[in-house]
């Protein structure tokens, strides 16, 4: 009798344990509860002020990467958007016509947020102003300055941009700035500053006075290792991916990624195709461009390629960014129809650099960011309506929810917080 009674209580154990075991969660439906739950930044997105009018903006599912609608359909909670002007002649003239670019960029920002959809989207300045939003339920704008050129060589600009919003500004673009040497230099090894100027010193203590990130997106290694050891707080790179696993120089080196560890900031892994994987960018780049050649034929759209820009007049580089969004769509569309088209670069590529970055300098250390409407745009998200996708891909990798919402925005801030932290402790 005992033996049997002892029989029975291993079947009802077995029994309790197997009643007990959790069924494994669908990797898809956990991803979309970790992507509902964490905030997700974006921290660059290029804009076209020809989309912030009463009757064209970004209220409309637009052909832009970036807009409300998209934002919404893909989960993406905060847009940096970017006040970017191309680099020009450092002349009074150059200044004043870029200034004049700049301004018209941040008045269209303030205008969608306070005139256009300020119940859908609010403009953000601190890490507590971006959580108050999102828990408003509304989208979060932040402003970016991409290229500190407008500024001219008054030093004051930079509290001039900050009262209007701006929260993170690059020294330089595509080309050497009066303020700091550019990371294009590497093409002709002709330098200016070899590294920052002496303004550009001063603007990096400014930046640390006024609680500006100070961003090394686009200006040289030399200029980026000078910032670091002068910043007195943590920078980031608004745009930048792994040096190590795509030789570009607009990535960043393991020696330059150590520093940035060490300074405490950020690196915001950018879905850009050729900053990713150069070999399948150039072979997709080179069949797209045909279709897109194709599509603005059959238009009747003027089209430029991204490597004419430096060369065309303000007129054809309006026609270009009013043209790209529509012409790219379009291209896009044919060559997933097309058997012949070149794999392009993919979310999983993206992924391999996220990888790469965290086994590096830590997981508190990375971010991501897009370069929507400025070049970027990856298959899986090729825009704001497939953010989730990466989310998707991170939880296939293994990354745990508290992983995720700081790859998606909690280093982000946490260096925002530092940095404005500082510039209060100096006041």
């Amino acid at each position: 009798m005992r033996l049997f009674s002892l029989f029975l209580l291993l079947v009802l154990c077995c029994q309790c344990a197997e009643k007990k075991e959790p069924e494994a969660q669908d990797p898809d439906v956990l991803a979309q509860e970790i992507h509902s739950r964490v905030i997700t930044i974006d921290t660059h997105d290029d804009i076209n002020v020809a989309n912030f009018t009463d009757s064209v903006n970004y209220t409309q599912r637009l052909n832009t990467q970036i807009n409300l609608p998209k934002m919404e359909e893909g989960g993406l909670d905060v847009a940096w958007l970017i006040v970017y002007t191309g680099q020009d002649t450092l002349t009074a003239e150059g200044y004043q016509k870029a200034s004049e670019n700049a301004l018209s960029k941040f008045e269209a920002i303030h205008r969608l947020c306070e005139e256009f959809a300020p119940d859908q989207i609010g403009l953000a300045t601190t890490s507590q102003e971006v959580r108050e939003i999102h828990a408003s339920g509304r989208k979060v704008a932040m402003i970016g300055v991409e290229n500190a050129y407008p500024m001219g060589e008054d030093i004051a600009n930079f509290e001039r941009y900050y009262e209007m919003g701006a929260r993170y500004v690059s020294l330089a673009h595509n080309g050497h700035s009066q303020f700091s040497d550019s990371n294009t230099g590497e093409a002709d090894s002709v330098w200016l500053h070899n590294g920052l100027s002496e303004l550009g010193k001063q603007a990096v203590a400014e930046m640390n006075r006024l609680g500006i990130m100070i961003d090394l997106s686009h200006p040289s290694k030399e200029a980026n290792m000078q910032m670091l050891e002068l910043s007195q707080a943590p920078v980031i790179a608004s745009h930048s991916s792994a040096r190590a696993l795509c030789n570009h120089s607009r990535n960043m080196d393991d020696e330059l990624l150590m520093a940035l560890k060490e300074n405490g900031g950020v690196i915001q892994t950018v879905a850009f195709a050729s900053y990713l994987n150069e070999e399948k960018s150039a072979a997709r780049a080179e069949f797209l461009t045909e279709l897109r050649k194709k599509v603005a034929d059959s238009l009747d759209l003027e089209w430029y390629d991204r490597s004419q820009f430096a060369s065309l007049t303000p007129e054809q580089r309006q026609a270009m960014f009013a043209n790209w969004p529509r012409i790219r769509a379009a291209a896009d569309e044919l060559a997933e129809q097309s058997p012949d088209a070149p794999p392009g670069v993919d979310v999983s590529d993206f992924v391999d650099h996220i990888d790469y970055l965290v086994d590096l300098i830590g997981i508190d250390h990375v971010g991501i960011s897009s370069d929507f409407d400025g070049g970027g745009g990856i298959v899986g998200w090729s825009d704001a309506s497939e953010t989730l996708n990466v989310t998707k891909e991170l939880v296939a990798r293994g990354y745990t929810e508290e992983e995720i919402a700081k790859l998606w925005g909690e280093n982000l801030l946490r260096v925002l917080d530092d940095v404005q932290a500082y510039a209060q402790s100096q006041k």
